[in-house]
């Protein structure tokens, strides 16, 4: 496993160690030993699984408490993280990733994440440092002009969330 800083404070690129033979592949997604020691350092409570088709894209989401960290187990994945902290020199600011099943993202509170599907499907999956909690969640449109994303495709297939954006 290789851990790389990313652009933006706190978010981290982790580079998973995939193990191939003829009969196709192994990767270890989470140990905590390993993660606690240094990797991550952050305590995980629930796992959640999206699946979706191509073109579907949700997000931007997240909440002021939760460290994420994200993982696409199938299919491959566009990832964009944005500062959504409002009070940070650096609120706006993103960054995206490509995501299979050979890397991985750290993702702080505060931090927005949206995901667009690149293959016929995939299957997403993030690991969660608080339980849901409606209060704490904001979702900004994917197109929200303060952030200017560039997104990979112009009409993606959106939720009435993602469409309307909803800040709490």
């Amino acid at each position: 496993m290789k851990v790389e800083k990313t652009r933006l404070d706190g978010v981290l690129l982790i580079k998973l160690d995939v193990f191939e033979d003829h009969r196709g592949q192994y990767v270890e997604i989470y140990n905590e030993q390993v993660y606690m020691k240094g990797v991550v350092g952050v305590t995980f409570v629930c796992d959640d699984i999206s699946v979706s088709s191509q073109n579907v894209l949700r997000g931007i989401h997240s909440d002021n408490a939760n460290w994420k960290l994200v993982s696409c187990l199938e299919g491959k994945i566009y990832l964009v993280v944005v500062n959504c902290d409002v009070e940070s020199k650096d609120f706006c600011e993103w960054e995206s990733f490509i995501l299979s099943n050979r890397a991985q993202v750290l993702v702080p509170p505060k931090y927005g994440v949206g995901h667009l599907i690149l293959s016929d499907k995939a299957i997403f999956h993030y690991k969660q440092s608080a339980y849901y909690d409606p209060s704490r969640q904001f979702t900004y449109r994917y197109d929200d002009p303060r952030f200017n994303i560039w997104w990979p495709i112009q009409t993606p297939i959106l939720s009435r969330r993602d469409t309307e954006g909803h800040y709490v």
